[in-house]
């Protein structure tokens, strides 16, 4: 299993990003689909995870700012950002599970100034 994510960039503080990440197989193959980050010194957080039934979690940080979505015909995860803010900053990384087995795409990068 392959995760190839796109996305990420540059915001000012109130601005809006978007995340998207394919996978190589169907998204019917996947449990859970999902954003991590990792900010400047800090461990790796769950963002947003979403089932295969499309039930979502957020992380209390950024429910009601981030939204995730899944597509399991085009094989994506997207995570649409709005109200960005400083403590966003963190490389984003796109995750799926499969039988158990956690699977990873590179990190993309979000900074977002005050």
């Amino acid at each position: 299993v392959q995760l190839q994510a796109s996305g990420g960039g540059w915001s000012q503080a109130g601005g809006s990003l978007r995340h998207l990440c394919v996978a190589s197989e169907s998204g019917y193959n996947f449990a859970e689909m999902g954003w991590y980050r990792q900010g400047p010194g800090k461990q790796r957080e769950l963002v947003a995870q979403v089932t295969r039934g499309g039930s979502p979690t957020y992380a209390g940080s950024v429910r009601g700012r981030f939204t995730i979505s899944r597509n399991d015909i085009q094989r994506t995860v997207a995570l649409q950002m709005n109200d960005l803010r400083p403590e966003d900053t963190a490389a984003y990384y796109c995750n799926a599970v499969q039988r158990g087995t956690l699977f990873w795409g590179p990190g993309t990068l979000v900074t977002v100034s005050s």
